[in-house]
């Protein structure tokens, strides 16, 4: 084994994981902003989506 894939070895799979992780919080956020029944609940799911889909830069 080279020591590079000794090291992608040891943060490619945690990285993957919180990427999925990350996917995951982001659709059920926005699938609650869009399905819930409660306004007030879509209110808060899109301030939610806000922050997590924050992109540093953009509109500035």
């Amino acid at each position: 084994m080279t020591a590079l894939y000794q090291i992608l070895d040891g943060t490619v799979l945690p990285a993957g994981i919180g990427a999925i992780l990350y996917v995951g919080t982001v659709t059920v956020v926005a699938l609650t902003a869009a399905l819930a029944r409660d306004p007030r609940r879509r209110q808060d799911a899109r301030k939610a989506l806000t922050v997590l889909l924050h992109r540093k830069g953009a509109g500035r």
